[in-house]
């Protein structure tokens, strides 16, 4: 039930973001909404933008996958933690690599591994009609849809951390919008592709999960760590073929990193072409090095949080909280983006929007917004979450600081230096070697 709640609620984001995306159809995805909205005070929705997707623009939970859960079972190798964070860091520098310095063959993966990851989900979901209907190993494909809501939680703070994470599976739905440049007609192709791409991921989605429920145990299920996927194989076809079923995960959690590192790399490209003040200077950030066709700095930058996630907490802790952490100030965003929707509805009624959402569709997400910022700080059966043994609302205020951050950093580069070294700034366009333009800003002494 929560995969539909989830489905529904990506797909109020996604007319959400159609209309926005309509609108102002070039890269950044919220980062440009909420410039357009949030105008006062000046960088401030920029800045606090940019913080978030900096540091929580890592792809570490894809990594993890590919390391714990499918290159080690594959292997039948025992899962050590330093060898499953050398194959996590492996993989997040090969894509980083790859996308770097070859981007054309970069692009090519990352299409053929998501054609590949349809292929699977078909494979699971076909799979787990056959069990249900009783001719596989299985001995009881129909136990868990006995009394199926039998000992459900009550509590609602497990209820909103659930879908932080279902929500993360379909998230997704919003990556057209930050590479919107490297888009053919990108409004007509964000009004096809978005709603098909993701009722296809919703129906794929909703039908694995009833096969996993059909092949084993709810206990199993729960104590199956990070993928299920591989207890979905081990369960029907054995160990010998969950081991080298395990390969495919690998493949499908290395094109999650592929995709996300792709159109995260783009949006820190965007944030560097804005003039926010970054270590040695934004050309570099801002540019298209080596190749000129591939922002390699925007990857680095996407690489080093990523590399600090995976070598930080255990594997085990690290992965639920990752979703979690990365959940709760995407609905932050996601609150001021849709309030934002109302106030340009509300101030510019005849703007141009090639595609309007409809006003019920907006206040649904909004109050789910609100629930998923709430609930969490709910105290949960007996006051442990999911990732303990760290307190259950930590991720909401890590989350929380890193916004407070954003806004602190805002005010000492605009407000506090300013006014202590007495200048003002000046801003300027520069067009790098590659052809990229790049706002710097200059400094005036104030007299």
């Amino acid at each position: 039930m929560l995969w539909v709640l989830g489905f529904v609620l990506s797909f109020c984001g996604l007319f959400i973001w159609l209309e926005f995306g309509t609108m102002f159809p070039r890269s950044g995805g919220e980062k440009v909404y909420l410039e357009a909205v949030y105008r006062r005070p000046r960088y401030l929705a920029t800045i606090v933008f940019a913080t978030n997707a900096i540091l929580l623009g890592f792809t570490a939970a894809g990594c993890i996958v590919s390391a714990c859960h499918a290159i080690l079972v594959s292997a039948n190798q025992d899962a050590g933690r330093w060898t499953e964070r050398g194959i996590a860091l492996g993989v997040i520098f090969f894509v980083t690599i790859i996308h770097g310095l070859i981007p054309r063959t970069g692009v090519f993966i990352m299409n053929a591994l998501s054609v590949f990851k349809i292929v699977i989900l078909l494979f699971v979901v076909i799979t787990g009609w056959v069990v249900l209907s009783g001719k596989t190993r299985v001995a009881d494909p129909h136990a868990n849809f006995r009394n199926a809501f039998a000992g459900s939680s009550q509590s609602s703070n497990d209820y909103a951390t659930a879908t932080f994470k279902v929500l993360n599976a379909y998230s997704g739905w919003s990556n057209v919008n930050y590479v919107m440049n490297n888009v053919r007609d990108p409004v007509r192709t964000l009004r096809i592709a978005g709603p098909l791409g993701l009722g296809i991921c919703a129906v794929l989605y909703l039908l694995a999960n009833v096969a996993y429920f059909a092949a084993a145990t709810k206990e199993e299920i729960q104590n199956s760590g990070v993928t299920v996927a591989s207890l979905f194989f081990g369960q029907v076809f054995g160990n010998a073929a969950e081991r080298a079923l395990s390969v495919f995960v690998a493949l499908s959690a290395l094109g999650n990193v592929i995709t996300i590192t792709f159109a995260a790399s783009r949006v820190n490209q965007e944030l560097a072409k804005e003039g926010i003040p970054l270590p040695f200077g934004n050309r570099f950030w801002a540019s298209n090095w080596p190749t000129g066709k591939s922002p390699l700095p925007g990857l680095i930058i996407h690489l080093i949080p990523s590399v600090i996630i995976i070598l930080g907490p255990p594997p085990n802790v690290a992965y639920p909280f990752i979703l979690d952490i990365e959940g709760y100030p995407q609905q932050i965003i996601n609150l001021f983006i849709v309030i934002g929707l109302f106030w340009l509805r509300w101030k510019k009624p005849h703007a141009v929007r090639p595609f309007k959402v409809w006003w019920p569709v907006a206040v649904f997400f909004l109050a789910a917004a609100v629930f998923l910022l709430v609930a969490p700080f709910l105290r949960p059966a007996g006051g442990v979450g999911d990732t303990p043994p760290l307190p259950y609302y930590l991720y909401c205020l890590v989350g929380i600081a890193i916004m407070v951050a954003g806004v602190l950093y805002w005010a000492a580069w605009r407000v506090i230096m300013p006014v202590v070294f007495g200048f003002e700034y000046v801003p300027r366009k520069e067009a790098l070697d590659d052809g990229t333009v790049v706002t710097l800003f200059s400094r005036k002494k104030v007299e």
